[in-house]
């Protein structure tokens, strides 16, 4: 039975990852690539990585997908003018292509795992202990440092974003949090009589 899911998910997700390079409709291909997506996680989880597959539908069709799906679909871009240079560059992108597969043919081919990732491949996992629990236990004893030091590089790409669009450009109002926090009805509110029937 889990044969039959395998082939399912794997030909609905090569089916939806071509629809994506060929669709002519932008919002097309990103609906379809939520849908591979989908069938990913479905792959994960007959893998037994049910914390992968719940990363991908989380992180991925949740968050990723969806901002491209509200950028594609808010923008007015002119996928037409997008498409001109197409065929200019369509043997050089060619010839990346090629080369790109022929190295990962050569690896898939001729990779052997040393000692030490021969030594991890077979380290069964205890049958009492999920995928998610062993991997949250490697990630906060021996490679600690190292998922410290990850998140220290996102915050500091978070904080640059942040600065960068903070940037000051003439001409734009900005808002100045301590005149907010000291307004009150003094400074705020203005009380004008105005004489009987002569308007404002």
């Amino acid at each position: 039975m889990a044969a039959v899911f395998f082939y399912l998910f794997a030909t609905i997700m090569i089916a939806s990852a071509c629809v994506v390079i060929f669709a002519r409709n932008p919002v097309h291909s990103v609906l379809f690539l939520i849908l591979a997506f989908c069938n990913g996680a479905g792959l994960f989880l007959l893998a037994g990585a049910e914390f992968l597959a719940m990363l991908l539908i989380v992180v991925y069709v949740g968050a990723v997908a969806v901002l491209f799906l509200f950028v594609v679909m808010m923008l007015d871009v002119d996928f037409a003018e997008l498409k001109q240079g197409f065929a200019k560059y369509l043997p050089l992108s060619a010839g990346v292509g090629v080369v790109i597969l022929a190295e990962l043919g050569m690896v898939a081919v001729g990779w052997q795992p040393s000692g030490e990732a021969k030594n991890l491949l077979e380290t069964p996992i205890a049958a009492n202990v999920s995928n998610t629990a062993a991997l949250g236990q490697v990630l906060y004893t021996k490679y600690a440092i190292f998922f410290q030091t990850s998140a220290l590089v996102l915050l500091t790409a978070m904080i640059g974003a942040i600065v960068l669009t903070l940037h000051h450009k003439p001409n734009v109002k900005r808002q100045k949090i301590a005149e907010q926090n000291a307004r009150n009805a003094k400074n705020v509110v203005e009380i004008k009589k105005v004489p009987f029937r002569t308007g404002v």
